[in-house]
This record gives structure tokens, sequence and C-alpha cells, in this order.
């Protein structure tokens, strides 16, 4: 029987991953049709229509951009505090769109920009272990002994371990830049870990997430990313995820 799996339908609108639209069918807010639907395995047929809480969705084609987040900004679409938010630079076709994880309002760099759900959460999902590469500067003089704790891994929160790759670019008696590598998506992580120390980070730059990183773009700047970069991406996650 022909038809496209209920819970990918609902993902490809952009909605949600497969996962939560697991989920969100299990809980009974999917109807196709007009019926409740909490069956995982429907198959949606292409006249059917497919509410999830009495909101109509619709399969999106997929779009995928690189962008080079200034900093000053959050990356969320609304702020209850009325921050200014990566959307307000963005063009309105962009709006849409949801950011691949998040910086935060001082760091700068690279933040993926898509409405595909299933890509969004093999990027996000901790059980995934996809790197991502900052340069990161502190004022002072980082102790070997302290980066060799990093990589072997820091409580930062009461049950969270945080651990990273560390490789120091230039290193003076008031200065260290290093090429960082994260392999976990915890919030503010490497603020936190520099602080378990008492240290301040003074810039943050993400340079890389897995496969694509900043060249070619200045700062605030956004484009497409290609058909190749998209496969390659994909092939990549497919081969440390197994």
């Amino acid at each position: 029987m022909s038809g496209i799996r209920l819970n990918k339908y609902i993902a490809s609108s952009g909605l949600c991953s497969r996962r939560k639209a697991d989920e969100l069918i299990e809980s009974g807010v999917v109807n196709v049709n007009g019926k409740i639907v909490k069956e995982l395995g429907f198959l949606v047929q292409p006249k059917d229509k497919v509410f999830v809480n009495q909101k109509l969705v619709r399969p999106a084609k997929h779009e995928y951009y690189r962008f080079y987040k200034p900093a000053g900004y959050i990356t969320t679409s609304d702020d209850e505090k009325g921050r200014k938010t990566i959307y307000d630079i963005l063009p309105e076709n962009m709006l849409g769109l949801k950011p691949v994880g998040r910086l935060d309002k001082d760091s700068t760099g690279l933040l993926i920009l898509t409405n595909d759900g299933d890509l969004i959460n093999e990027l996000t999902h901790p059980s995934i272990k996809v790197p991502k590469i900052y340069l990161v500067s502190v004022e002072a003089k980082v102790h070997r002994h302290e980066l060799e704790q990093m990589a072997n891994g820091i409580e930062i929160e009461q049950g969270k371990t945080a651990y990273a790759d560390i490789q120091v670019l230039e290193m003076d008696n008031s200065h260290t830049m290093m090429r960082i590598t994260l392999y976990q998506g915890l919030n503010r992580q490497i603020r936190k870990m520099f602080e378990h120390f008492g240290y301040e980070v003074k810039t943050l730059k993400r340079i890389q997430h897995a496969t694509l990183n900043l060249d070619g773009l200045k700062r605030g700047e956004f484009k497409p990313i290609k058909p190749i970069q998209i496969r390659e991406l994909k092939n990549f996650l497919n081969r440390i995820s197994k």
C-alpha cells in the first residue's frame, strides 16, 4: 500500500522530529480526515488531511541555510524579555526555519537553519556524538592540568558532566586562544567549564558543526546550503550514528 508514514509526514512539515511526532500521535492530538489516529504505522495518502492540535499540517519543501550569527542576538523566535533575536535580522521567507542548537547572546559563529525536523533531531540527539568546533579566548593563562581535567570531564551542574577536546593555539601570561571540540549539547557548556576554574570566556565563535563551516560567510550573512553539502552531511551522520 502506498503512502507516507504519519510520523514522517508530520516531521516533513517542519513541525517537529519523527520521534516527537510519535509522541504527538500516541497522545491523541493527531487526526486524519477528522478522525483521531494513534497508530504509529498509519499511512497518509495524497488526498488525506492531517491535523495536529486542530491545525492543518502539510509537508514543506526542506530548506537549509548556514548563518553567521553576530554577537548581541539570541537564537529564539520570541523572547519575553524583549531581547534582540536572530529573526530580527533574517528575511521574512526564513522566519519559519529553526536553528540547530543554540548560541548564547554573546557568542558568534555558525548556525544551521532548517525546517527539516529529522535532520535537527539527528544533529542534536545526545546519542549521536556530533562534533561542534569553536574558537575560544580567555584573558588569562589557562593551566595545562585544568585543560586535562576538562578533557576528562568535570561536573558543571549537579549530575551533568561536561568534557571537551582542547587544542591550545596561542598562549602567554595574560591570554589563551583555543580550538575546542564538543560532542555534547549542554547549555552554555564551554562558559561553565571555564567558570568552574575561575576563568571568564572573552570570545566564543563556532566555526564548524559536523561537516559544515563558516567558509565564505561574513558576520550576519546567510547562504543556502548546497545539495551536495546536505548529502555529505547526511552521509556523515549515518556513519557516526552506527
